[in-house]
């Protein structure tokens, strides 16, 4: 294999373990930014060794590994091993004494499925829901500061205090990453299935780099909502975010093609569509139905993906009943996005113009000033409705502001397919 192939497999290895690594390591230390540190630490490891030893079998146990093992060196030598010691029932000085084998024993006490207890720590009401999310992405979804501050719609500042600040408080209020029960679990549920609803549609939609899906991301966030759907079998919403992320999922294969590039919903192959997830998605959200949630955010956006799903074609997609689903979500859920959803249902029930009255009047909002859907959105009613020069201005406004190099492509190609 060769060096830079290597190296790309690498990354595309940590970007998938990071989460776990970062995760295990909180757990161990209770330190969110030492966690962060040691993971790099035992990224740069495996640049070093695994060009020439390979790849191993299980790489991911090889991270933890090697993060352990710098992390007791840092128990070692550092003043704060009183403090770490403490925590894992010994002092220091029988840190000096310990064997590597009896430290890494003793620090793998079972407390539960690690990423979820970080995502419950990082949902604690001592931070500001915005922090929440922010340091959410940060840890598991692994995104940089630019990316998160993207997917918010606000600066890269912004976000990047709330992360620093969200650490501190985690830091000083001493927390313990666990999975807490009974009432305080309940009152951070909501919190927590908007991170996960997060993680998901990063791996969904990607906000940057050259793939337009990372199912890894999916993947996690799918298993954190059958988890939770177990914790909390009585909360309608659980299942409603775990039927909108299969039924959402079902899709992942569909939507980009052999080379890579994007595929539109109305043009993908159906019979790629994994049926069982939809199975399992439907099963769902009949259980958020049934648990009188039918009018929940997640059940209601698991329902318009519903829609979809048991249309066998895009001609037989009911767009009236997904239009007026939106209706009902904007009551409950009032956002500009969506309202932009919401006005590619009226495009496509009642005319492109439907469409245009509502996306131009979400023209003046600042949340959507540099959001590249919104272009993109005009630029496909502009397209139905024949003004062509005024579709491909807009479909190259939307790929000078995507940061995703997939969308991009499949942006200047629908501009190019508008004509001169």
């Amino acid at each position: 294999m060769a060096a830079s192939e290597t190296q790309r497999t690498i990354e595309t290895v940590f970007r998938i373990e990071q989460p776990r690594l970062i995760a295990g390591l909180s757990r161990m230390l209770r330190d969110v930014g030492r966690a962060e540190e040691l993971a790099q630490d035992a990224l740069v490891i495996a640049l070093a060794q695994w060009p020439g030893s390979g790849v191993p079998d299980n790489p991911g146990a090889w991270l933890m590994a090697a993060a352990k093992r710098r992390a007791i060196d840092g128990l070692r030598r550092d003043k704060m091993a009183a403090r770490k010691h403490q925590e894992i029932g010994r002092d220091l000085e029988s840190v000096r004494d310990t064997s590597v084998e009896e430290l890494e024993a003793a620090m793998d006490d079972d407390v539960g499925d690690e990423l979820l207890a970080l995502i419950f720590t990082a949902c604690h009401p001592i931070l500001s829901p915005d922090a929440r999310a922010a340091l959410t992405l940060r840890l598991i979804g692994g995104l940089t500061t630019d990316e998160i501050a993207r997917a918010f719609l606000t600066s890269e500042p912004t976000i990047a205090q709330r992360i620093v600040r969200g650490k501190k408080a985690i830091g000083a209020a001493g927390l313990a990453f666990e999975v807490p029960r009974g009432p305080e679990r309940a009152a951070r549920l909501a919190s927590v299935l908007e991170v996960v609803y997060l993680i998901f549609n990063e791996g969904y939609a990607a906000t940057a780099g050259e793939d337009l899906v990372r199912p890894a991301l999916c993947d996690e966030a799918r298993r954190l909502g059958r988890i939770l759907a177990g914790l909390a079998p009585q909360e309608s919403e659980v299942h409603g975010l775990l039927a909108l992320m299969e039924i959402q999922s079902s899709r992942l294969a569909a939507r980009t093609a052999p080379d890579g590039s994007f595929v539109p919903l109305t043009e993908q192959n159906r019979a790629r569509w994994d049926r069982g997830m939809i199975t399992r998605g439907l099963a769902a959200l009949h259980r958020a139905e049934a648990l009188g949630g039918a009018d929940g955010p997640y059940a209601l956006q698991a329902a318009l993906a519903a829609c979809h799903a048991r249309a066998l074609t895009a001609e037989d997609t009911d767009w009236p009943r997904i239009a007026g689903l939106y209706d009902r979500l904007r009551e409950i859920l009032p956002s500009p996005v969506i309202d932009l959803n919401r006005a590619v249902a009226y495009c496509m029930a009642f005319g492109p113009e439907a469409g245009l009255a509502i996306a131009d009047a979400l023209g003046e909002a600042v949340m959507l000033r540099n959001y590249a859907p919104l272009p993109a959105a005009r630029g496909d009613f502009l397209y139905r409705a024949g003004r062509l020069p005024e579709a491909k201005a807009e479909f190259e406004r939307a790929a000078s502001l995507t940061r995703n190099e997939a969308e991009r492509r499949f942006l200047l190609g629908r501009a190019e397919g508008c004509g001169a």
